[in-house]
């Protein structure tokens, strides 16, 4: 039986929600779209284009739609500091959560929302789809399979030609003061840390904004990594270089093994096999072994759609459910302070002070 939902956010993202990422599972019976809301009555007309809901289907009061159409689960797809509202009616509706990254626009509300559908019974999961897409896998299954022996560090590229106004999309990210971590790499540390296999126990990071960029805040960064298991990881980004080295989900990647080097650029992922008896010779990208994609029917978003569901039937709980899934966003925000402070951030202590602070807000 097709689980009941309500998708809130048809604007922006919540467009693509409607049109690409929600239809196939509709199709499939997966999932029912019982109603849509959105402020902006404007965008609801794609619920009604590519979800097939009537205009009494959709709503731009959150409450009427919550208390008018009971659905086993919600989607959170409308700005960050609106994520809590939406999930404060999810859990007074008795609806599980799916949510777009990241969980809030502070740790501490993440915490608190995470706190909130933990003690409520709820089961919530965000959709961090870069993590999840087709090369990112390829090279996940690659480095925990055991055929190259252990991991020994990461390195992560991702620079960008964005530095005039308007070229990254949505103007409010030229307007933001970490536009860089909060925007682009919260997938990518997330994606280091999924990679190593630990929580990220250390983070140093340095960022900045060159003069001739058209952004408010820092839209550079290097960043370092240690993690509680030995794996160490690199960072760079930039959105403001003289040109563009890697596309948006095709990062160039990195993984040192005992036993091979894994590389994953625009196109392939090649494995460089550990040869003692040709060590001297240098190796460019191109002269590895290739390593062929994984490949199933669904990838990033449209994918952890399905694994959410899989959850509410009784299935693996999500990988990005919201109490780990707090380790993304404690990333993002220790980098923060560690770019504001010029020191290193413990990553853990960073998350735990968050936690104390709800617990006293909550304390009579």
């Amino acid at each position: 039986m097709a689980l009941k939902m309500i998708q809130v956010g048809t604007g922006g993202m919540g467009a693509t929600w409607c049109r690409d990422f929600l239809p196939p599972h509709v199709a499939a019976g997966l999932i029912e779209v019982v109603a849509a809301v959105d402020t902006n009555p404007e965008v609801l007309g794609n619920a009604r284009e590519h979800l097939g809901l009537g205009e009494a289907q959709c709503y731009t009061d959150i409450q009427r739609a919550f208390d008018e159409n009971p659905a086993d689960f919600c989607t959170v797809v409308v700005p960050p500091y609106s994520h809590e509202e939406v999930v404060d009616q999810a859990v007074a509706h008795d609806m599980h959560i799916l949510s777009e990254k990241p969980i809030a626009d502070t740790l501490v509300a993440s915490v608190r929302i995470a706190d909130k559908a933990t003690k409520a019974g709820r089961k919530m999961a965000v959709t961090m789809s870069h993590r999840f897409n087709q090369y990112k896998t390829t090279m996940r299954e690659s480095v925990r399979s055991g055929r190259y022996g252990d991991l020994n560090y990461l390195v992560f590229r991702f620079t960008q030609e964005a530095r005039q106004l308007g070229a990254w999309g949505l103007g409010f990210r030229y307007e933001m003061e970490d536009p860089l971590l909060v925007e682009g790499s919260v997938h990518h540390l997330d994606i280091l840390a999924d990679l190593a296999g630990a929580k990220c126990d250390t983070i140093y990071a340095r960022t900045w904004n060159p003069a001739w960029s058209a952004f408010a805040g820092d839209s550079q960064a290097l960043v370092t990594m240690e993690f509680e298991n030995g794996v160490r990881a690199t960072y760079e980004g930039s959105k403001v270089n003289a040109v563009g080295m890697d596309g948006w989900g095709r990062e160039n990647t990195r993984a040192e093994c005992e036993g091979a080097t894994l590389v994953l650029g625009s196109d392939r992922l090649e494995c460089f096999p550990f040869d003692p008896t040709r060590n001297a010779r240098i190796k460019a990208e191109g002269d590895g072994h290739t390593v062929p994609w994984l490949e199933q029917p669904f990838w990033g978003h449209a994918w952890l759609i399905e694994k959410f569901v899989r959850w509410l039937e009784g299935g693996e709980p999500m990988e990005t459910n919201v109490v780990d899934n707090l380790q993304s966003v404690a990333l993002v925000t220790a980098a923060i302070e560690s770019s504001k402070t010029g020191l290193p951030v413990k990553v853990q202590e960073h998350l735990a002070a968050a936690w104390r602070e709800v617990a006293a807000s909550e304390s009579p």
